[in-house]
């Protein structure tokens, strides 16, 4: 029996559901949903901390910085034969229905990374890069979260070197301030380290292995001893040979924003259509309204080895 549109429908609605994609997004970006074209981001000064009530209350004024996030459209289209589905190539189909699917679901990944990619050279909500060397909000004082490590090659950490540089790296979060003068990230437990390809083996035996060189592993150590979670993100779409970027997991805000105004759609041109009578072939497309942004760089630091 030949295949439907129906039938075709059914298979990409299961491969989406299935969602094979890379699970990072979901610990350093947060979900916000939209219904307009675009979205303002009115960032609020931090909360103040508990202080001994000496005189009455200190009210403290809500310090405000702002961005806005414009809605962009994507689409997928896939056309497929009717010739394939009056002779029922199931197989193939599948294929290429999977391939579509799977595309679909890391276009977060996607358009994540370019972010990343980009963030030492675009402004986030203080007006300063995200990645940059001089943030400073009201009374943190001047703050960087783009740091140097120096190693002997530094296109090619050794497993040492990557767990210092690690360490490093969350030593810097853990300092940094609000615009109060408060610690941010204190209690920060939960980590993801997002490194290139080229870093994948220096990353997991800092990350994994019990000893490294002769001494033990630090940041199993620490993980053990101070509660630590640090999860290894491998991400072949960045393009960096010299760096790496840590992000904090565990905080309600996150250091980047998915921007969601249509998730997903289906729809298809197909049996009856001028397309089938013109040129005999289907199209299934998928359709959304989405983009991304940077939300808090104090949750995220870029360590670049000189």
């Amino acid at each position: 029996m030949a295949i439907t549109s129906k039938g075709v429908i059914g298979m990409l609605f299961a491969a989406l559901e299935q969602d094979n994609s890379a699970s990072w997004p979901n610990t350093i970006a947060m979900t916000t949903h939209s219904d307009s074209e675009s979205e303002e981001y009115a960032w609020l000064g931090q909360t103040p901390a508990m202080r001994e009530m000496v005189g009455g209350r200190a009210a403290k004024k809500l310090r405000e910085s702002g961005l806005v996030i414009r809605n962009k459209p994507y689409e997928s289209t896939l056309e497929i034969p009717i010739d394939w589905m009056r002779r029922d190539k199931t197989g193939q189909i599948q294929i290429r229905v999977n391939e579509q699917a799977q595309k679909a679901n890391n276009h977060w990944a996607k358009l994540l990374s370019a972010l990343i990619l980009n963030g030492a050279a675009t402004v986030c909500y203080d007006g300063e890069y995200f990645f940059d060397t001089d943030h400073s909000e009201g009374d943190s004082g001047t703050q960087s979260n783009s740091i140097s490590v120096d190693i002997v090659t530094t296109t090619a950490p050794t497993p040492d070197e990557m767990q210092t540089a690690i360490l490093k790296s969350i030593e810097q979060l853990m300092g940094f301030k609000d615009d109060t003068g408060d610690l941010m990230n204190e209690m920060a437990r939960q980590f993801t380290v997002m490194v290139p390809l080229s870093f994948m083996t220096p990353a997991c035996s800092a990350l994994g292995a019990t000893v490294i060189g002769q001494t033990s592993n630090l940041i199993m150590a620490t993980s053990s001893l101070a509660g630590f979670n640090i999860n290894l993100a491998i991400n072949p779409r960045l393009t960096w040979t010299t760096k790496f970027a840590t992000f904090r997991a565990d905080s309600v805000a996150k250091p980047l924003i998915k921007q969601s105004e249509v998730e997903l759609e289906v729809s298809a041109v197909a049996e009856g259509s001028e397309l089938e009578f013109e040129e005999r072939v289907h199209r299934y497309g998928l359709y959304a309204s989405r983009n991304v942004g940077y939300g808090f760089w104090q949750y995220a630091n870029l360590t670049t080895f000189t």
